[in-house]
């Protein structure tokens, strides 16, 4: 169990994360839809992307727990 401290922290960091995600998310497209993006950037960028949405799942899995009835 999370005390409410804890709780606005991880709640703060996932807001962050899920900006970045955003972020991320824009600037590929931008970078594709240009077509003046490297594949070699467009690559760590969308690895970056994965890494924050790993991140997020285990914010969120912190925040709301499995509850093994």
């Amino acid at each position: 169990m999370i005390d409410g401290t804890e709780e606005n922290l991880l709640q703060t960091r996932l807001m962050t994360l899920r900006q970045q995600h955003r972020d991320l998310d824009a600037a590929i497209s931008s970078l594709e839809d240009s077509g003046i993006g490297d594949q070699l950037q467009l690559r760590r960028l969308k690895k970056m992307k994965l890494q924050i949405k790993d991140e997020i799942q285990k914010v969120e899995d912190k925040l709301i727990p499995d509850i093994i009835a």
